[in-house]
């Protein structure tokens, strides 16, 4: 099919910074392409460049159905049938399905809203990618799933010819992931062209036709999907290799710390019973709806069991608050690190610190500037988190550098067992390969940790024991080093 979009010899500096360097890109329309690169590649200036956000250098050419434009403003970049949808997906949280997808449009004389035209607008545009949503509903009641259906749909009702999605599956459980990539199968088919990004490397190679590298601002080239793998692809975006072996204990298991038996609660998970030692990587992973994030929570004292018994080193825990389960030694790090985990306007040092205020306040309740910055440096150090100044807001951080913040600011309070949900969503394979090595770190200082996911290769590589879990219940337990990634996949799918 003839291009729709060329891109030739795009470059943007921002000052004395190259963040592009003569980026060459062609997309075909009804052609799925992906575009990988660590942290800082470039990916998210060239997509602000095609939205018409950025302007390029003047070198740069961009040439759109055959017609050329030095650059394009955000206008003309809809108008041409550009549409990107964001990580965060930029909808209007307050405003209904109907509204957020038919934003912009209908104003009838005198500038009247024609709201049956937008529901009109709304209900054919969700028909188009086979979603059913109440028009009516707010958006901020709706799932993440369904949220991004929201603005699926709101790129249709905008005649979407190119369709950019940024990191569109780090929210979404496997089971949600499998169903945007059927809607991006048809997209496809009926002509769009879609530009999928995103740092989970087996949903690249399972959706992509062809695949771009960006490195340093560089385009390292353009390659047929069906001859990449994940490991192929890491190489490629970082210039290194990474090993891919799985973890076993080096001795004997060391002293129970977590013991859990016949935890319950009611509507959510039933009779979960497990060990967790000092020193072991516990993976625990499940499809949607198994339960395993409320079984977390109901050791960090946010979803209190129903029936059953908590031990940690032997002590009966009944935990009814979070701020119980971290005054025992228990430190939870959220999968949502931006809503959950951090105080994004905040300091870094504030962030890291938050969880030990009071340890360090003095008799006036007040934190001694000297061991704020003493505190914060050590865990800036230690868990080797790129921030020139702790007084930076820790949104001027990358999604890896953040991660160590939440990471650091758990690790300060000394915590007994670790839960760790998702560790590494919305980061790079460089940034991932980090966090993995500060986690299997930490328990080699004798931390016992439990390691939730729904990818597998993530609990395969980094756990040293894997627990199944089924519509709430144990459903069975994987050696890695024993066996096979297929067997823990046919365990997770029986």
């Amino acid at each position: 099919m003839p291009n729709f979009l060329d891109l030739h010899a795009i470059s943007k500096r921002f000052g004395g910074v190259v963040a592009l360097r003569n980026v060459d890109l062609s997309l075909p329309a009804g052609e799925v392409h992906c575009l990988v690169g660590e942290n800082g590649s470039g990916k998210s200036t060239l997509i602000k460049v095609i939205a018409g956000v950025l302007r390029p250098e003047p070198e740069g050419r961009i040439v759109i159905e055959g017609r050329e434009y030095p650059h394009l403003n955000p206008v003309q970049s809809t108008a041409c049938g550009i549409q990107v949808i964001y990580q965060d997906l930029s909808l209007f949280p307050n405003l209904t399905v109907a509204e957020n997808i038919a934003v912009g449009r209908h104003l009838g004389p005198p500038r009247l809203v024609q709201w049956r035209t937008i529901r009109a607008t709304a209900e054919t545009a969700m028909a188009r990618i086979g979603a059913s949503l109440d028009p009516f509903a707010r958006v901020e009641d709706l799932s993440i799933a369904s949220r991004q259906l929201v603005a699926i749909s709101r790129a249709m009702a905008a005649d979407a010819r190119l369709v950019i999605m940024d990191e569109p599956t780090s929210s979404l459980t496997r089971h949600e992931v499998d169903a945007l990539i059927r809607l991006v199968a048809d997209l496809k088919r009926s002509g769009i062209c879609i530009v999928f990004v995103s740092h989970r490397l087996d949903e690249v190679m399972e959706i992509a036709e062809r695949v771009t590298v960006l490195r340093d601002g560089a385009k390292v080239g353009d390659f047929p999907a069906q001859e990449m793998n994940d490991r192929k692809l890491a190489t490629l975006m970082t210039g290194k290799a990474y090993a891919y072996e799985t973890s076993a204990l080096d001795s004997a298991k060391g002293e129970t710390v977590l013991s859990v038996s016949g935890l319950t609660r009611t509507g959510q998970y039933e009779d979960v019973s497990l060990d967790i030692h000092a020193g072991e990587i516990v993976g625990l992973t499940g499809l949607l709806g198994s339960g395993r994030t409320e079984f977390a929570l109901s050791l960090f004292g946010m979803n209190p069991p129903t029936s059953g018994e908590i031990l940690l080193y032997g002590k009966p825990l009944a935990l009814k608050t979070n701020a119980q389960a971290i005054d025992e030694g228990i430190a939870y790090v959220s999968e949502d690190r931006l809503t959950l985990g951090l105080v994004l306007e905040q300091p870094i040092a504030s962030n890291i610190l938050i969880t030990v205020l009071d340890k360090l306040a003095n008799r006036l309740g007040l934190v001694p500037e000297a061991d704020r910055e003493r505190t914060a440096r050590t865990w800036i150090e230690d868990l080797a988190i790129k921030a020139p100044n702790p007084d930076n807001a820790v949104k001027t951080l990358s999604g890896g550098n953040q991660q160590r913040v939440v990471l650091a600011k758990w690790m300060a309070t000394g915590p007994k067992l670790l839960i760790l949900d998702s560790p590494t969503v919305g980061v790079d394979i460089a940034a991932k390969d980090g966090i993995y090595e500060i986690v299997k770190a930490l328990a080699a200082r004798g931390v016992a940790i439990l390691l939730i996911s729904d990818e597998i290769p993530e609990v395969y590589y980094h756990a040293h024991r894997v627990i199944v879990m089924r519509r709430g219940r144990l459903a069975g337990e994987c050696i890695p080093h024993e066996s096979s990634e297929a067997d823990l996949q046919a365990l997770v799918d029986a």
